[in-house]
């Protein structure tokens, strides 16, 4: 129990990952991604890693045609991408950028963000994410959706927006609730992390390598000649079953499944809260520590969310979490937990609706209300 314990010590950690989310002096725009045709594959390297290769609208508005064109390329069989650094495949989108920017950032970051997340969605060449390192946010948004993710044993994931006045967006609603029971919503409102080999145990990624053999790997897959989808789940296979790193491990949730199935069933935050007060175990009341501190508001949509996103389609899940995301910049909790996290780092957001209870339906209508003529469309 003790590691589990550990990792739910880890509000406050929230801030170590998050902080590095802030803007850099500004380098050079043309080198925070880098865009390479390699062999057979067009090769995306996030290339901020003093900022745990954060993503910003710059670097998705390279992103974004650069995958276009190479998805009608006749010589490009593969898109890769991956981290520079070794630290972060991808820490999240680049919080302080739209904080600080003005209404017209936050308009077109998550509006081309979530494009760029439908687009390797509905990507007709295989794709395949090197998830090695920190991975949250709006780094699995450019990974998830993608045919192939490579997890390491040093990867993380996390989605731990409800901790900042957000919700798991990036697609959130849609790859959320299809994993194993109801792990999702545990991920979703808690901001769970996961390490290693367990990224691939609650099926995040679809492979997992030993990370000394990754640069190997790579040069494999781009050494292929003009290889299928089969080709190139081939060669993962194998590097996947020679891994010999935690190969025994059972996953890190196992034991808990079946309670967290029974628990996070529930169509309320507060029934969710209950059905963990009246277990009473140690790891329930973990959960709930860890629940209560997150924003009241993210929380109810959040639940919301993932249980209208579990029979959407990608785009519309992401037509939803744009008028999330729209109504988050618009309210209070963003502002303040980036304050709180990020900004002054006094870990001490002071949440308005400060209770569940406040939350109305009202509040939570208004949220996914259509932006008519704003709304985003694919």
């Amino acid at each position: 129990m003790s590691g589990l314990t550990a990792r739910f010590n880890s509000f406050k950690r929230i801030d170590i990952t998050l902080r590095h989310l802030r803007m850099s002096n500004h380098t050079d725009a043309e080198q925070e991604v880098l865009l390479e045709r390699k062999g057979c594959a067009g090769v995306i390297t996030l290339n901020r890693p003093k900022n745990l290769n954060a993503l910003n609208l710059n670097m998705v508005r390279q992103i974004y045609p650069q995958l276009k064109k190479w998805e009608q390329d006749p010589e490009t069989s593969l898109i890769i991408i991956k981290g520079a650094g070794g630290k972060a495949f991808c820490a999240g989108g680049d919080i302080i950028e739209i904080v600080k920017g003005d209404q017209k950032i936050s308009q077109n970051f998550f509006r081309e963000e979530y494009m760029l997340n439908n687009a390797i969605g509905s990507c007709q060449k295989p794709y395949v994410a090197l998830i090695h390192g920190i991975t949250m946010g709006g780094g699995v948004g450019v990974s998830i959706h993608g045919h192939f993710r490579v997890a390491t044993e040093k990867s993380l994931f996390a989605m731990p927006e409800t901790a900042i006045g957000l919700f798991p967006d990036v697609g959130g609603g849609y790859f959320l609730p299809r994993l194993q029971g109801k792990l999702g919503y545990l991920l979703a409102l808690t901001g769970f992390r996961l390490k290693g080999r367990d990224v691939y145990g609650a099926g995040i990624a679809t492979h997992f390598v030993d990370s000394e053999k990754l640069g190997m790997l790579e040069e494999d897959l781009l050494a292929l000649k003009s290889p299928s989808k089969e080709n190139i789940a081939d060669v993962l296979e194998a590097y996947h079953t020679k891994s010999k790193i935690d190969q025994g491990k059972s996953f890190i949730l196992e034991e808990h499944m079946d309670k967290i199935n029974s628990w996070f069933s529930a169509n309320t935050v507060e029934q969710i809260i209950e059905n963990l007060q009246q277990d009473g175990s140690s790891f329930a009341l973990e959960q709930l520590k860890v629940i209560n501190k997150m924003s009241p508001t993210s929380l109810k949509i959040t639940l919301r969310q993932l249980i209208e996103g579990s029979s959407k389609t990608l785009p519309e899940v992401l037509t939803m979490e744009y008028r999330l995301s729209q109504a988050c910049m618009r309210g209070h909790d963003f502002h303040e937990g980036v304050r709180a996290v990020l900004i002054d780092k006094d870990q001490s957001p002071k949440w308005k609706p400060a209770t569940l209870k406040e939350v109305t339906d009202e509040d939570l209508n208004n949220s996914f209300k259509s932006l008519g003529s704003n709304d985003l469309k694919f």
